[in-house]
């Protein structure tokens, strides 16, 4: 079984560049507080380091 994380969006992407709008998106995520469990992969975790202040890791499975 392959490890998967929890994704929180926790912020909003109003006001922000198009790229960081773009990568909320590319992981799911596109109304406040919204939830998704993606698989663990270099990929992801890239694209959620490149929004801490939008999305956060609330829950690491596997």
């Amino acid at each position: 079984m392959a490890k998967t994380i929890v994704v929180k969006q926790i912020g909003s992407p109003i006001r922000r560049p198009e790229k960081q709008r773009q990568t909320l998106i590319g992981l799911g995520l596109n109304k406040m507080h919204k939830t998704r469990e993606l698989e663990d992969t270099p990929a992801v975790r890239g694209m959620i380091a490149k929004i801490p202040h939008m999305a956060e890791i609330i829950e690491e499975k596997g």
